[in-house]
């Protein structure tokens, strides 16, 4: 990058080059962004603006960076773009998400592979034709983080949808029928956006509810149940991250 190249701050991220990591973890809550801070050594705050709150630290020497994104596929899709600009390269979203497999129990840890793209923003980048499907390396990573963890890890088709009070039951139907693991609202474009923009992007999600399974549990049950599996969401995407370093 030459002087008239030079990248100002980001609109929305308010970052400037040099203020994240080659790595990003992508939560949807700002809150989450906080407790997976709070899990890196050296954390320092770098912006919070808007849905946007940014960290970076280091995990087992590794730097990485937190940024959250908000609710949706075009709060997500701004971060991607910002963070790309200043230089990011490997995304990991690490999110919740509905179940949607009888087997698949509330606060399960799900690697999301690729995404039925019902986000409604993906469209904009890429006929709806184009896969969205996670980076292979990322994808293996978490894969492999979660069992050297002795997490129990879903993989699997996840579908990404635009509106979270609108009901498809048809859609939901033929969905489960194929086997999609987990309903969440970012994944997709983040696939997409990642493709669009050359960088390296996986998902990994806790699940917070599951809409076929027989019995369902109290609301703070759901809450205490998703706490634990994000927990193991954190760890397993850090880990994701120290191996992705060890291999570029």
């Amino acid at each position: 990058m030459t002087s008239s190249q030079k990248v100002e701050v980001q609109k929305h991220i308010r970052c400037l080059p040099g203020d994240v990591a080659r790595s990003v973890l992508l939560p949807g809550d700002p809150a989450r962004a906080r407790r997976i801070a709070q899990q890196l050594d050296d954390a320092r705050l770098i912006a919070d603006n808007r849905e946007y709150v940014v960290f970076t630290g280091t995990t087992n020497g590794v730097a990485v960076s937190v940024c959250s994104t908000g609710i949706g596929g075009a709060s997500a899709a701004i971060a991607l773009e910002e963070l790309r600009n200043v230089g990011a390269e490997v995304f990991i979203r690490v999110g919740s998400a509905g179940g949607r497999r009888k087997d698949i129990p509330i606060g399960s840890l799900v690697v999301v592979t690729a995404a039925y793209r019902g986000d409604g923003v993906s469209d904009e980048y890429l006929p709806l034709g184009f896969p969205a499907v996670a980076d292979l390396d990322v994808n293996n990573a978490l894969i492999q983080a979660a069992k050297e963890l002795g997490y129990s890890a879903y993989t699997g088709i996840g579908t990404t949808r635009s509106a979270f009070y609108v009901r498809h039951p048809e859609l939901n139907e033929r969905l489960r029928q194929v086997g999609v693991v987990a309903a969440e609202m970012e994944a997709s474009t983040l696939f997409i956006v990642g493709a669009h923009r050359a960088a390296k992007v996986g998902c990994v999600v806790a699940t917070d509810s599951n809409i076929y399974l027989d019995k369902q549990p109290a609301l703070a049950e759901k809450e205490a149940l998703y706490l634990a599996g994000e927990r193991m969401t954190i760890r397993a995407a850090l880990r994701a991250v120290q191996l992705l370093e060890a291999t570029s």
